[in-house]
């Protein structure tokens, strides 16, 4: 793909945030990564997405982008159920890592309204785990954040007190490291919290799936979406990964057809060279021994 023709792509998959929203992302980021132009359409259409895709590609902003730009643009629920965007995750530390790196979009997005002169919902982000004290608890009760940061146990802990009150308006369901969970009892009892919260919310909720090593994808898409009247969930998903490994394939075949054209040139120059040094040799003169450079191509 050309710089202009990925610079158009960027623009079209970009055209469809807000424009505070864009600007932030284009003064942050050259152009969307992979899992973000292939997720984004997906996850703006309210499709239950996967996404696979390597560690560092940007998947993880991926799910969160779309769905700040819907907190900042749409009117915020009642102040007891404003709650819309569930992330859950398996590893605590990772929760709060995510607690923390949300903060640079929503500042930056922000100050580029500022800018522009747009007028903004202020977004709050919670974090409520195991280590969450009693009174920051007691505190969201009274006024959930519009983006909750949890993981399975405190979510089923969550479903089963008043606190489930404030997620009756839950519209989007992020599940990360899903490969943690995928085919395991907690990933089961997890499954199991999530069609409860669809029990008790206005809408179906979207679930998306963030995972660098799901396999096979198939299933963990299954895993995912869950059943509903009898039938599996349509998931759409995107396996970047896989991609990125087929082309690493090719040219790993590529090298070892030309590094084996390359030793057999190598044998036969160095038959000729050892006889030609041996008649030199015999002269009393020194050969130098002869260098062999191999350029591996950019094309895959």
């Amino acid at each position: 793909m050309s710089c202009r023709t990925a610079q158009l792509a960027s623009q079209t998959v970009l055209d469809s945030f807000r424009p505070a929203v864009a600007e932030w992302f284009a003064s942050s980021f050259p152009q969307p990564t992979a899992p973000q132009a292939a997720g984004w359409p997906r996850i703006a259409a309210r499709e239950h997405t996967l996404i696979c895709a390597p560690t560092g590609s940007g998947k993880t902003l991926t799910a969160f982008l779309w769905s700040i730009n819907e907190l900042v643009s749409t009117p915020p629920p009642a102040a007891a159920e404003r709650t819309r965007v569930l992330y859950v995750s398996p590893l605590r530390a990772l929760a709060f890592d995510v607690e923390k790196n949300l903060r640079a979009p929503l500042a930056g997005i922000a100050l580029a309204a500022e800018r522009r002169g747009e007028t903004l919902n202020d977004v709050t982000v919670g974090l409520r785990t195991g280590d969450t004290p009693t009174r920051e608890r007691q505190a969201m009760l009274r006024r959930p954040p519009d983006l909750l940061i949890t993981t399975p146990e405190s979510l089923y802990l969550m479903l089963t007190s008043q606190a489930r009150k404030t997620l009756v308006n839950v519209d989007t369901i992020i599940i990360d490291e899903i490969h943690a969970l995928a085919g395991t009892k907690r990933g089961a009892h997890l499954m199991l919290s999530i069609e409860r919260l669809c029990e008790i919310t206005r809408g179906e909720p979207q679930r998306i799936g963030l995972s660098a090593t799901q396999r096979p994808l198939e299933e963990t898409a299954r895993f995912l979406g869950g059943f509903t009247t009898g039938q599996p969930r349509p998931v759409a998903h995107r396996d970047v990964e896989r991609c990125a490994l087929d082309i690493f394939v090719r040219l790993s075949l590529r090298w070892q057809r030309l590094s084996r054209r390359a030793l057999r040139t190598r044998g036969r120059r160095k038959r000729g060279d050892h006889h030609r040094q041996h008649r030199h040799d015999r002269c009393g003169r020194a050969h130098p021994l002869p260098l062999l450079s191999v350029l591996l191509p950019c094309d895959p």
